[in-house]
């Protein structure tokens, strides 16, 4: 196997934007040839996790068809190099926060909010300032899980303007659409309204100085996503998702929304909750995979995108949530651990 051969392999794969082949349009990079093994790193003109997986599936056949049917094929993605989008101009990080990491599912039902909450108790554990948005409007969870249904944030005029400060609970400042409304009530608003909420969440909130803003976004891809996305810069994304096949076909979407350019919001993983279930008094290393085994570990190598660890289906995790008192706040090591792991590997996706 010759270079020459290898590129003229790769001169049949085209990029349905401009019908250019990879090679011409300068996408193949860092090709490596030893015996049998071919590596290289594809340069594309668009983050949209689907249409990279397909040219480099059509790469991979077209290097068997035309050089050798026994090539073993190594295909790495690097990032585009582009200039400051328009989109990205009109960001900017909120004032005193370092950095902004949003908590996303594709579905509900994924724990997706457990995640969130005991992620920004677990990132401070080692003493750093962490703020936690509940930005699940419809469905606002953070009051329960913390324990501070009822309670309303203060307000402190900051320069002649009015801004909310938000509780603190176990080290954590909160704020969310449940501590604004009555627990009994229904928050029923078109989009825009849903928007407007989020905005002032960001614009009129006295977050002071933090080192992460964790927000616990709604499920699916919609209004909320866009309007956060176009108001803040985030600086990354962690994708939720249980082992089982219909949670893992909408993280998908989460995958294909986020990993649009115009977005700009890189994907730091994703992290598999309730991956298998731990007995009460089980005895060490007793797992039973009642949700299927290593979904979204499969799916993050599909993808080519960091798994960031498991969280275990432990009863005392699904307790501390319905009585205010998080894993990261209990006695269960097994839950601590899981989710300490987790922010390890979120900070150092951050680095």
């Amino acid at each position: 196997m010759t270079r020459e051969n290898v590129l003229n392999a790769l001169k049949n794969v085209l990029l349905a934007e401009n019908g250019q082949d990879i090679v011409t349009a300068g996408c193949v990079q860092d090709l490596a040839i030893e015996k049998y093994y071919i590596s290289f790193n594809l340069i594309l003109p668009t983050d949209d996790a689907d249409i990279r997986l397909k040219v480099k599936s059509e790469a991979i056949k077209a290097i068997k068809d035309h050089v050798s049917k026994d090539a073993v094929i190594k295909i790495g993605f690097t990032p585009k190099p582009t200039p400051q989008s328009t989109y990205e101009q009109n960001t900017s990080p909120l004032p005193g926060v370092k950095k902004i990491i949003a908590v996303v599912s594709g579905k509900g039902g994924v724990g997706k909010s457990t995640v969130a909450a005991n992620l920004a108790l677990a990132l401070a554990e080692d003493g750093s300032k962490v703020g936690l948005m509940d930005a699940d409007i419809y469905g606002p969870s953070v009051p329960i899980m913390f324990g501070v249904r009822g309670e309303r944030p203060m307000m402190r005029d900051i320069n002649g303007k009015g801004m909310i400060v938000p509780l603190e609970r176990f080290g954590i400042k909160l704020l969310s659409i449940g501590l604004l409304v009555d627990d009994n009530k229904a928050v029923v608003w078109r989009g825009p309204m849903a928007s407007s909420a989020i905005r002032q969440f960001i614009t009129d909130v006295d977050w002071g100085d933090l080192d992460y803003l964790v927000i616990d976004m709604p499920p699916g891809t919609g209004d909320i996503h866009l309007t956060l996305l176009q108001t803040i810069s985030v600086s990354g994304v962690v994708i939720v998702s249980t082992p089982q096949d219909v949670a893992l076909a909408d993280a998908k979407k989460g995958i294909a929304m986020f990993g649009q350019a115009q977005l700009n919001a890189p994907i730091l993983g994703i992290v598999e909750n309730m991956s298998y279930f731990i007995p009460p008094n089980a005895v060490p290393d007793q797992k039973y995979y009642i949700f299927g085994k290593h979904g979204a570990r499969n799916l993050a190598e599909e993808y080519e995108i960091p798994f960031l660890g498991e969280i275990p289906l432990i009863e005392n995790i699904r307790e501390g949530g319905d009585i205010g008192v998080p894993a990261m706040v209990s006695d269960d090591e097994a839950s601590k651990k899981a989710f300490i792991e987790l922010a390890t590997s979120v900070k150092n996706r951050l680095l």
